[in-house]
């Protein structure tokens, strides 16, 4: 059986709730839920490594 790697993954993640808070508040700021801050911070951390390991 073959897998579809296009297919969403799943990643839990525990936070503690200061750092859960501030996210919040970084997501409510910038119009993203906390999923998608998450999202846009990784893919902005990916990026930066990018660009320093090319």
């Amino acid at each position: 059986m073959s897998k579809d790697n296009n297919k969403d993954k799943h990643l839990g993640l525990r936070i503690d709730s200061n750092t859960h808070k501030k996210l919040k508040e970084m997501s409510e700021y910038e119009g993203r839920s906390i999923n998608g801050e998450v999202l846009y911070l990784i893919r902005q951390a990916i990026r930066e490594y990018e660009k320093r390991t090319k």
